[in-house]
């Protein structure tokens, strides 16, 4: 267990089980998750200020919330990670709708983001996932693993609930299908009784003719 801590202490960033268990010589992914709740267990014990969290795609020790205030005037942390509101904004947007071209980004944003990806990019939160099917074959973008580490998320399923959450356009389209369809089908009856009323007038007409020509025969 002190060799996982030590390996856990000097990592800079979240260390994924299969590493962890390389680094502290352990047996395998299991081993590692029963040590990391062991160790968690005698650190909430003796108090520290420190935990073990699953972040990402690995286990990374962090200090505790209440710790953050002090840490931040003591490394200036806040100055490093602070992002402006675009470049917040189109990170919000990249996080909860990807993966994501350029040009979606900017028709939710209404401005150009080339600049603000570019920063995000630069600073190793967004990444290019790969390329779109459509005409040109655009980038599309999504967030990396230390984002979910800098936002202390396990997956991309903890983001809280926005309105930036792609919503299945289903049931929407279903319902205004059907709506259309009761109003086509109204508008067909409508159609259906003037042609029959159209009809009857018609025969109503020739019949009247033919009793006339009848008459006048007589």
């Amino acid at each position: 267990m002190a060799r996982l801590e030590a390996a856990l202490f000097v990592a800079e960033g979240a260390l994924s089980t299969r590493r962890l268990a390389q680094l502290a010589t352990l047996a395998d992914a299991a081993e590692v998750r029963r040590l990391v709740e062991s160790l968690n267990a005698c650190l909430a014990e003796a108090n520290s200020a420190f935990h073990i969290e699953r972040v990402g795609t690995g286990h990374q020790m962090l200090t505790l919330p209440e710790f953050a205030p002090w840490l931040d005037k003591l490394h200036q942390r806040q100055t490093k990670l602070k992002l402006s509101a675009p470049a917040m904004e189109s990170l919000a947007i990249v996080s909860y709708r990807q993966p994501i071209t350029r040009a979606d980004i900017e028709a939710i944003r209404g401005v150009q983001s080339t600049e603000m990806l570019k920063q995000l990019m630069e600073r190793g939160l967004v990444r290019i996932a790969g390329e779109d099917d459509s005409l040109g074959r655009p980038y599309l973008y999504g967030t990396t693993p230390r984002f979910l580490e800098l936002f202390g998320l396990k997956s991309l399923d903890d983001l809280p609930n926005s309105d930036l959450k792609c919503r299945p356009p289903s049931c929407a389209v279903s319902e205004n299908s059907d709506d259309e369809l009761d109003e086509d089908e109204e508008l067909d009856e409508e159609e259906l009784d003037e042609e029959e009323l159209d009809e009857e007038e018609l025969d109503e007409e020739e019949l009247d003719e033919e009793e006339l020509d009848e008459a006048e025969a007589a």
